[in-house]
């Protein structure tokens, strides 16, 4: 059974990101890091870079890029640094979960009562 990104040529992943194995300490990407479109596409462009213009037009996660691109998160979060640092895409964290007993307590009650 083929695997997305595992059974891509090595060559290929090495040409994708110039042959950088990993992004830079100080990336901002995890999982679930929320990423944004800044502009369009522009012509000449890496395809790969292309793709993630447009499957960011709305906030999507790092790791569903990684998914749609069929290629490793590592590979993925390297070319969203590159995207980041030329100011074409922002990144954001998801809001904060709530953590408050109490709250969590009454989301409970009420899903039990339905």
């Amino acid at each position: 059974m083929s695997r997305p990104g595992r059974d891509d040529s090595p060559d290929r992943l090495y040409t994708l990101t110039g042959g950088r194995a990993r992004s830079a300490p100080d990336n901002p990407f995890d999982l679930v890091t929320l990423v944004v479109a800044e502009c369009d596409p522009a012509t000449g462009m890496q395809s790969e870079h292309a793709a993630i213009l447009r499957l960011t037009e709305h906030p999507t996660a790092v790791v569903e890029l990684a998914a749609e691109l069929k290629l490793p998160v590592s590979i993925t979060k390297i070319l969203l640094s590159d995207l980041l640092a030329a100011g074409r895409v922002s990144a954001r964290h998801p809001r904060a979960v709530v953590s408050d007993p109490d709250v969590l307590e009454q989301v409970l009650v009420g899903l039990r009562n339905l």
